[in-house]
């Protein structure tokens, strides 16, 4: 945890929050610290600044909260996710959010598991630990959106033009097209596919919709290592 993220909930008043919980253990048996220490801290969706330890017990710690520092920029990217098996959701949540994506779209595919749209790790608790988790590693406070599109085609006919609208768009695919963009600076958005990919259809709708294969090489990728290399090198 290289930020210790507050809520609204968390604070007392104006200047002083209070925390226990899965905070409170980490910053009691990682950090190690003592009345007296000054934690980084954020607001959920708000600023970071500092958090000095006023008490310290195995039940509670109360701060004294200076949040002036306003959160690292985003990226002008949206990312259509196959929806991958639970682990890798998991992993791939926290990937993105740390990398500063703010719209993440998890979509159904041919070859996604119908069990796994039944995973309770789509619960809307269990997807913002893991955005909470990425956040505080990347000592950012900007909640990302998280949309879930259980029908490929209708998402992809009615709704995806208009999302990728003035956007660049572009498909992870290891058939055919060109290699991944480096460095760029518009806003962009970026299909990535389950294991195995895309299907030919789902990448010749993906086409008509506006996008444009990429690549990253003969290598087959797992999904969340795809996901951080492909975000990396498009915004280097």
């Amino acid at each position: 945890m290289n930020l210790l993220l507050l809520e609204q909930q968390h604070f007392i008043d104006e200047w002083h929050a209070e925390l226990d919980q899965r905070q409170l253990r980490h910053v009691l048996d990682v950090h190690q610290a003592s009345e007296g220490d000054v934690l980084r801290v954020g607001l959920v969706n708000g600023n970071m600044g500092t958090g000095k330890i006023t008490h310290l017990s195995s039940e509670i710690m109360r701060l004294e909260v200076k949040l002036n520092t306003p959160p690292p920029p985003a990226l002008p990217l949206t990312v259509l996710l196959a929806l991958p098996r639970p682990k890798m959701l998991k992993r791939s949540l926290q990937h993105l959010t740390a990398l500063g994506v703010k719209k993440i779209i998890l979509m159904n595919s041919y070859r996604v598991e119908k069990s796994f749209w039944q995973s309770p790790w789509l619960s809307p608790g269990k997807v913002r630990e893991q955005l909470i988790l990425g956040l505080e590693q990347a000592r950012d406070t900007i909640m990302p959106e998280v949309i879930l599109e259980k029908r490929f085609k209708p998402f992809v006919e009615d709704r995806l033009p208009t999302l990728v609208a003035g956007k660049l768009g572009l498909v992870a695919h290891p058939v055919g097209g060109k290699s991944c963009p480096h460095q760029i600076s518009d806003p962009a958005v970026l299909a990535i596919g389950p294991e195995g990919g895309f299907i030919d259809y789902e990448v010749d709708k993906l086409e008509q919709a506006g996008f444009h294969r990429i690549h990253l090489g003969p290598r087959i990728l797992r999904v969340e290592t795809a996901v951080t290399a492909i975000v990396s090198k498009l915004y280097d």
